[in-house]
């Protein structure tokens, strides 16, 4: 039985702590003194209030208790916090432990992965990313999910992927982690455009284009950063764009649906509720695609739509009169 500590105490990190308790030791840590408490002394998850974290669950606020002792670190906070999250746990953190991101965000200011952000602070720490088609909900309820673990350490990958023996999460392992968080963060800003159109009311044919044209754009400025071609096709790329477009699970598409409705965009993110990573990463997708100069008009008319106060249907028609292009040349594959 290992330890592990998870700090994060929201949808994501909680569901990991209940599926991984049934053969770990886990501390779940809450940094807002609020939740930390409701969580406490209800065992009730605040957006799954269907169901209880298991009763084995340690639950602190102390960030210091939270990381002391154990053998892997599992960041799951919101990717806007994880550079705060890991400054707090750094001094707390020893080299032995293994640490493991499952937040998927890029930081619009350094267009550093949450990956790259976590390493900078802990450097000699063995590294770990989870991503894949993973929701919350379902797996809380011990739905049949796969995950990939990510690593240049194929053993370390290895590993991780085996703490979820015996549960309903079936591992796979990667080395590109670069490719990894990239899809992890690029798909929810398609699912934002897949959303929109669900919004307008238009049908599945759009929405298996967005899906397509989509991954096409995370794959072009995947390869021009570095990243294995594989990636994209696999549990990380595809498999992870396909749950985030067209899941109702998927905050990123919901919110999609609002905007298409009307609903501004910021009124959008507050009716969610939740952190809407797609509308986070947004910009840095747009920075990714200035720097590499990389074709990708659904993530430019996203900007348009989000950033610029542009009206849904007139963007999104406007797609469907781009002159006719082969689909098979990158360097002038649009939408």
């Amino acid at each position: 039985m290992s330890k592990i500590s998870i700090l994060g105490a929201g949808t994501w990190g909680s569901a990991l702590a209940n599926v991984l308790s049934k053969n770990h030791q886990i501390t779940l840590y809450s940094a807002l003194y609020v939740d930390f408490v409701y969580l406490k002394e209800t065992r009730i998850i605040k957006n799954m209030n269907w169901i209880k974290i298991d009763d084995s669950i340690y639950v602190t606020n102390d960030i210091k208790e939270a990381c002391e002792g154990s053998d892997y670190i599992i960041f799951a906070s919101p990717s806007i916090y994880i550079r705060e999250t890991i400054k707090n746990a750094q001094k707390y953190i020893t080299n032995n432990q293994i640490l493991i991101n499952v937040a998927k965000g890029i930081d619009n200011e350094t267009l550093e992965t949450m990956g790259e952000i976590i390493t900078s602070y802990c450097p000699n720490n063995p590294f770990v990313v989870l991503s894949g088609p993973t929701h919350a909900e379902e797996v809380i309820i011990n739905h049949p999910t796969t995950i990939v673990a990510a690593s240049k350490d194929e053993k370390v990958a290895h590993e991780v992927g085996e703490l979820f023996q015996n549960t309903c999460i079936r591992a796979y392992t990667n080395d590109d982690v670069k490719g990894v968080e990239l899809c992890g963060s690029l798909k929810n800003v398609i699912a934002l455009a897949v959303g929109i159109v669900e919004g307008l009311g238009y049908g599945d044919n759009i929405k298996a284009a967005l899906i397509t044209r989509g991954m096409a754009e995370i794959r072009r400025i995947g390869l021009a950063y570095g990243c294995n071609e594989k990636t994209f096709y696999g549990l990380a790329g595809i498999g992870d764009l396909i749950v985030t477009a067209t899941s109702n699970h998927s905050r990123n598409n919901r919110c999609g649906r609002l905007i298409g409705e009307g609903v501004p965009p910021m009124e959008a993110t507050k009716q969610i509720g939740m952190v809407v990573e797609g509308i986070n990463s947004l910009n840095a997708a747009v920075k990714l695609v200035e720097q590499y100069k990389t074709r990708a008009t659904i993530i430019l008319t996203l900007d348009q739509i989000i950033n610029k106060g542009r009206n849904p249907k007139e963007v999104i028609d406007e797609l469907l009169y781009k002159p006719v292009i082969s689909e098979l040349i990158d360097n002038k594959e649009e939408f």
